[in-house]
């Protein structure tokens, strides 16, 4: 498995520290395997490590509340500074009792979870600052060209528009058993926790809902228009239920919804937010007949690019048209238009045109899947293949 220092380097400094490094993310995107990685680096120093996960039942069977956790790293730990790794902590009953017991003393804790109640708000008012976060994803593209060099397989831009980058998926060799793979973690982080987790009774409501969204990607949603759609099937449907429904997919970090950003009233529009995927598998695996939505992919992988770059990231409504992406870091500021294609006079006027009426001082970005370079004196275009490999705008 490559090293994945993107994340690394952001946790490193924090080794030492009495805070709660908490590795959060989507189920099997990766973080276990950067705690192991930071477990090796650590290890070059000191065996006096403790590393418990708690989806192996041979410890959740035994540790089975904070009191038996806490007696176990007791029990375990040797002198001097004791770094703990607890994986998926969050199955454990009063883990969080456990973490702000042990943090008070000579311990460096790191904790993984796939659930953002990991950063609830009764657990971060109580930690109040005692904590540090890490959001993990899957892979980006040049993670997936530098993992496939190791496997020695091809690295595809069309693989990662269909089949994105849960890293697992590249270790098996026939496209059936990748499919299979990403069905069987759809069933499970998909509709198997969430039904079970929250108790859901509804769940043929459920799962019509969670079908919409995620074949849904890259597009403007309300509430409203989402409950329209569900009680063509669904007559008991409110406006409620959906919110709670959409709340649950985005708190195991399956999608995340990005509010517009307004220019006229200088703030976000609360109404409207567009969604985006956390994998673009999740919209693939549900197209029939190999009719895959390879422009709403590409939007959305787009999307999880620039996160990864770390750009903090809205939709920008330009008097009623829409650019794709406001992409901000520190004072630099980037309009962002993304397409399939602009071959064609009439999407490259729809393109093109998203950006009158912004000041030409503003930096303006069209990315396309086209070989041929569309840049003009005011926009500049970046080729697919080429934003890919890019580490910032």
């Amino acid at each position: 498995m490559i090293q994945r220092n993107h994340y690394i380097e952001q946790v490193r400094p924090f080794y030492e520290s009495d805070l709660i490094k908490i590795i959060t993310g989507i189920r099997r995107c990766g973080k276990s395997v950067i705690m192991e990685q930071i477990i090796k680096e650590i290890a070059e120093k000191t065996d006096n490590i403790i590393y418990l996960n708690f989806e192996d039942k041979k410890v959740s069977a035994n540790i089975i509340n904070a009191d038996k956790l806490i007696s176990y790293v007791e029990e375990n730990k040797k002198d001097g500074k004791c770094y703990l790794f607890f994986d998926e902590v969050q199955t454990l009953e009063g883990w969080q009792d456990a973490c702000k017991t042990l943090r008070l003393y000579n311990y460096s804790l790191f904790i993984t979870g796939s659930n953002s109640k990991l950063l609830s708000s009764e657990f971060t008012k109580e930690l109040s600052g005692r904590y540090v976060s890490f959001r993990i994803r899957p892979f980006i593209y040049k993670e997936i060209v530098e993992y496939c060099n190791e496997l020695g397989k091809e690295a595809t831009v069309t693989d990662y528009l269909v089949w994105g980058g849960f890293p697992k998926r590249f270790e098996f060799d026939s496209f059936d058993a990748q499919s299979r793979y990403l069905n069987d973690l759809d069933d499970t982080i998909v509709i198997n926790d969430l039904i079970r987790r929250y108790k859901i009774r509804k769940e043929s409501l459920f799962k019509s809902l969670v079908n919409f969204i995620l074949r849904s990607n890259s597009r403007i949603f309300s509430a409203n228009s989402i409950r329209d759609y569900i009680k063509q099937e669904h007559t008991s449907c409110s406006v409620n239920t959906i919110m709670k429904y959409l709340g649950y997919l985005e708190e195991a970090y399956i999608i995340e919804s990005v509010k517009q950003y307004s220019p006229k009233t200088k703030k976000e529009l609360s109404y409207y937010s567009k969604i985006y995927n956390a994998d673009v598998c999740f919209n693939s695996i549900r197209c029939m007949n190999n009719r895959f939505d390879i422009t709403h992919n590409l939007e959305n992988i787009v999307y999880n690019e620039l996160i990864y770059m770390g750009y903090e990231v809205y939709v920008y409504n330009n008097n009623g048209k829409e650019i794709d992406f406001l992409a901000s870091k520190g004072t630099k500021q980037y309009y962002v238009q993304v397409a399939y294609s602009v071959a064609e006079e009439k999407a490259y006027q729809r393109e093109f045109n998203a950006f009158n009426n912004i000041d030409n001082l503003s930096q303006k970005i069209i990315i396309t899947n086209d070989d041929i370079d569309y840049s003009t004196s005011v926009v500049k275009h970046i080729k697919l293949k080429d934003f890919l490999m890019m580490d910032s705008l």
